[in-house]
């Protein structure tokens, strides 16, 4: 994963001492991006440990279309504990916004507007399915009439795929990246679901586009982050999907292989 932790050194060398909403402050660099070829391995940070298992929770309850942690989330991980309602709501965030898009259409019968969704990883499986050369396969989180109902307004807010001959790539734009605690996550996570989407499309998952709005390292993880960069790396370990359909794939049909990694590394979480 020398991507990611070329990214990290970056960011402690050049990056510019910020507040921050938390008030942990950061040093911050803007628009990075870093590539990430599947064919090399899956990219996992191998520095430290990353917890694939809690990984795969959320993405899973992602593409449910969930919004409350006590759908199958909180009794796995923590990781959206701290943003949640009493009731463990969150408001229409990640996967309300892929699968239920709200959209409002006129009915010329009783002369009223009707609400509907779109459901937007569907959408772009049947796009890439049948209209592979289009430029248009995107998946939108960042919806504005919505922020201010979200717990947390996306970080990881617009992602695009593309077909390139046999292979399907996908580029992120993450407007905030907490480097030391979410890129690693987020890395894997698309890369997951590249993997996934590949499958069902009959495509052999290429490069992950990593793309960086606020790049930050907080202030209370920077010694982490020093003593993470000293570390050895190991290679890369490999993801093993089962055979079925996309949107049969459940936990237990995902397999990471050889794993091997330094230990782990508590950061504390800004909120």
């Amino acid at each position: 994963m020398k991507q990611y932790l070329s990214l990290v050194q970056e960011v402690l060398d050049n990056g510019i001492v910020k507040t921050d909403r938390t008030g942990t402050g950061t040093i911050s660099m803007f628009g990075e991006q870093r590539k990430y070829d599947l064919r090399d391995g899956f990219p996992m940070v191998t520095s430290k440990k990353v917890r694939f298992d809690a990984i795969l929770r959320e993405l899973l309850w992602f593409l449910k279309g969930s919004t409350n942690i006590n759908d199958e989330l909180a009794e796995y991980t923590p990781i959206w504990n701290a943003w949640a309602a009493e009731d463990g709501e969150l408001g229409p965030i990640y996967g309300y916004q892929w699968r239920n898009w709200e959209k409002f259409e006129y009915d010329e019968e009783t002369k009223t507007y009707k609400k509907g969704h779109i459901d937007q990883i569907k959408q772009v499986i049947d796009m890439i399915k049948n209209n592979p050369d289009s430029r248009r396969i995107i998946v939108n989180a960042w919806n504005v009439a919505d922020i201010d109902k979200m717990a947390l307004p996306p970080c990881h807010a617009f992602f695009q795929f593309n077909v390139m001959g046999d292979r399907l790539d996908l580029q992120l734009y993450q407007r905030s990246a907490d480097i030391a605690l979410g890129v690693p996550y987020n890395i894997a996570s698309y890369a997951t679901l590249l993997m996934m989407v590949a499958k069902e499309c009959n495509l052999t998952p290429g490069i992950f586009v990593h793309t960086l709005g606020d790049a930050h390292v907080y202030s209370n993880h920077i010694e982490g982050l020093k003593e993470q960069l000293s570390r050895p790396t190991h290679d890369l370990p490999e993801l093993h999907i089962a055979d079925k359909p996309f949107w049969d794939l459940k936990f237990e049909d995902f397999e990471l292989k050889n794993y091997e990694h330094e230990k782990y590394i508590k950061f504390p979480i800004a909120v």
